[in-house]
């Protein structure tokens, strides 16, 4: 049941990128984060009450909540990354970089969480580095290869982060329903990302936002709503190096709209390296 809740993470992560462009044309990357934040929290709470798990909120131990402040930390680090290279850079190349902290992820598994890498793991990680080199090439303006710009630090910011999260994560959920762990961990990046906003001083900007850019935004919070519950219902009762792959095989649903909607067409060498990406993820969950 586990896989298939891992599957439905990876679905709603998918359009949730695609949601987010669109909802960050004109508004600021931050204050989107931070609004979008609040749909996810409400989102996460209704599903808490839903269940019932709330009546462990009087047995929470330092433990799980230190690290459901840690994962909500790292995670809000990665949104905010994210959507500012959202914002700066095309969706193919910006979900490349980010899909590729399944890499990192395996290993801190495996250094902090004991999961072992076999053979086939590790053959899977190689082509998922490859694969992401290769989605990684740059575009060509009137003829001349052009720089890369700073997006690219943005995105490798959002990857490492959500390394992070994963391991964090994993650990603060381990005693505790994951509806009621994704809720409290929404709520540190909530306070995280509107200090952010304050701090910038872009809280003016947000009686201008379009509405329909607004429209945009909440919806992507439901996405990512959606797609947590999923994954950490998943990555409680399954392994983290498995998990974290198959939510990964969001860059697929994620370039598919990625063409429909913004006409982002993929090289054959990013092709390729797309490819090599959903190859590697499916050699490691037969591994």
């Amino acid at each position: 049941m586990w896989l298939l809740f891992a599957f439905g993470s990876a679905f709603f992560a998918g359009i949730t990128s695609i949601l987010a462009k669109c909802g960050i044309k004109d508004t600021d990357s931050t204050v989107a984060t931070a609004i979008r934040t609040i749909v996810v929290l409400a989102f996460a709470w209704i599903m808490v009450f839903i269940s019932g798990s709330q009546v462990q909120l009087i047995s929470l131990d330092g433990k799980t909540l230190l690290f459901l402040i840690l994962s909500g930390l790292a995670t809000g680090a990665s949104w905010l990354c994210y959507f500012r290279a959202l914002q700066l850079g095309d969706v193919n190349r910006v979900v490349a970089i980010d899909k590729s902290s399944t890499v990192l992820t395996i290993v801190l598994a495996f250094l902090f969480l004991g999961e072992t890498v076999n053979g086939q793991k590790g053959i899977g990680v190689v082509l998922i580095g490859l694969g992401t080199w290769l989605m990684l090439e740059k575009k060509k303006e009137q003829g001349q290869v052009a720089p890369m710009k700073s997006w690219i630090f943005y995105a490798l910011g959002s990857a490492v982060f959500a390394s992070l999260t994963s391991i964090l994560g994993k650990v603060g959920i381990s005693n505790i329903d994951s509806n009621l762990g994704t809720a409290i961990r929404t709520i540190v990046i909530l306070v995280f990302a509107w200090i952010m906003v304050f701090v910038t001083n872009k809280q003016t900007t947000i009686s201008s936002i379009p509405k329909n850019e607004l429209g945009f935004i909440c919806l992507s919070g439901l996405a990512t709503g959606a797609s947590w519950l999923c994954y950490y219902r998943a990555l409680q009762d399954g392994l983290a190096s498995v998990v974290v792959p198959i939510d990964k095989l969001s860059i697929v649903i994620t370039i598919a709209f990625s063409y429909v909607v913004f006409h982002e067409k993929l090289s054959k060498r990013s092709a390729l390296g797309l490819a090599l990406i959903v190859i590697g993820t499916l050699v490691m969950l037969i591994s």
